[in-house]
């Protein structure tokens, strides 16, 4: 199995709004849902969820 099918790239966006995005990878197996982490927000000075977009 290729590498890409099974852990994609994945962006990760701010909720609060500030445009702020980590990029990642996720395990589609493990994970088939939406990735949702708590991460910082340099804009907005604290930890905030980071929800993926597709």
């Amino acid at each position: 199995m290729a590498r890409n099918e099974l852990r994609p790239i994945v962006k990760l966006r701010s909720t609060g709004a500030t445009g702020y995005t980590y990029v990642t990878r996720k395990n589609r197996r493990n994970n088939p849902d939406r990735l949702t982490l708590r991460k910082y927000d340099p804009v907005l000075g604290r930890h905030i969820d980071f929800r993926e977009e597709r």
